[in-house]
């Protein structure tokens, strides 16, 4: 009797303490953030990824009473601030605002990318995406359909501008190209704003241009939006029809921004900072901001998000190869 009651101590204090061991995790889940939290963005200050990441980190900031402080890491299309993240231990303490180009189309445009979008973190949520503008010179037609018409009866006579060469507007056009099977030539430029620019100078046809870069134009008529590329009719300017509902049923292209993790962050940690997140992007005054820039506000699961980096991977590098882009 006695021997039985001594290893039935010895199996209770055992179990009792593989039991403290698995909560303890739990526990300091549960306290989490017990510090501040770095969120890396890989452009620049006053950007559109900027600009939202800080938003989001006030959100979270307020939600957790401990510091979300933005870390600006710019260079190499958003690739050094994404390798600076994946090698950063998964304690939750590091976030990284991705976009469509270091989660999906670096993939394709680099040769040797230092990082796997896929393996290398654990997606959050989707933040924003901000569709394209389909903008021509006012002399042009004031329909797609009638454009592209024009572009096949002049073959090789229409150039589109975008900022650099691989990015999401060349790629977005590209896809435009082929889908509505014409020719375009592509000339990139340093800056958006000024391929709009010789757009509306009419030096060449057609840029594919965010909201916020398009719209101080449009009312001035010297440039024509003729379709936007997301696919739905976006939120915050319903009056402009997609590419889609323009004759080129299927398409869809968005520039977007979406947070993720070092891969193996506790599940527990991604699913609280999602639903911050979540809260932070129904906010009324990040939504009006949003609006503003022509972006609809994002907050799907990890597993939604997941699955849409996994799709725009494939879906991009299609276009790459079609395209026969080379890659850096």
């Amino acid at each position: 009797m006695k021997l039985y009651f001594r290893n039935y101590l010895i199996a209770a204090t055992a179990l009792a303490s593989i039991n403290v061991s698995a909560a303890q995790p739990v526990t300091a889940t549960q306290s989490y953030p017990t510090k501040p939290v770095r969120f890396i963005v890989g452009f620049a200050p006053g950007g559109a990824t900027d600009i939202i990441a800080r938003a989001l980190a006030q959100k979270l900031s307020d939600a957790f009473g401990q510091q979300v402080v933005v870390d600006n890491r710019a260079g190499g299309g958003g690739t050094i601030a994404a390798m600076m993240a994946a090698k950063s231990p998964p304690d939750g303490y590091t976030m990284l605002m991705g976009t469509i180009s270091t989660l999906a189309t670096n993939v394709s445009t680099y040769k040797n990318l230092p990082y796997d979008p896929l393996k290398d973190f654990a997606p959050v949520t989707l933040a924003a995406a901000t569709p394209y503008f389909v903008t021509v010179n006012a002399s042009l037609p004031s329909t797609l359909k009638d454009f592209i018409a024009l572009a096949k009866a002049k073959p090789g006579s229409m150039n589109f501008g975008s900022s650099g060469a691989g990015g999401g507007a060349h790629l977005s056009a590209e896809l435009f190209r082929s889908m509505a099977g014409i020719e375009l030539t592509h000339i990139p430029y340093k800056g958006a704003a000024l391929a709009l620019t010789d757009v509306i100078g009419g030096q060449i046809q057609m840029s594919f241009s965010q909201p916020l870069i398009v719209l101080p134009h449009l009312k001035s008529g010297r440039v024509r939006a003729l379709a936007i590329t997301s696919a739905k009719r976006s939120v915050a300017l319903p009056e402009y029809p997609t590419i889609a509902e323009s004759g080129l049923p299927g398409y869809e292209s968005s520039s977007w921004q979406g947070i993720v993790m070092p891969a193996r962050t506790p599940p527990a940690i991604i699913a609280r900072l999602h639903d911050e997140l979540v809260k932070g992007l129904r906010a009324k005054d990040i939504g009006e901001r949003l609006a503003a820039e022509g972006t609809d506000p994002g907050g799907n699961t990890p597993a939604e998000f997941g699955a849409y980096i996994k799709r725009e991977i494939e879906k991009w590098a299609r276009v790459v190869k079609s395209a026969g882009l080379k890659t850096d």
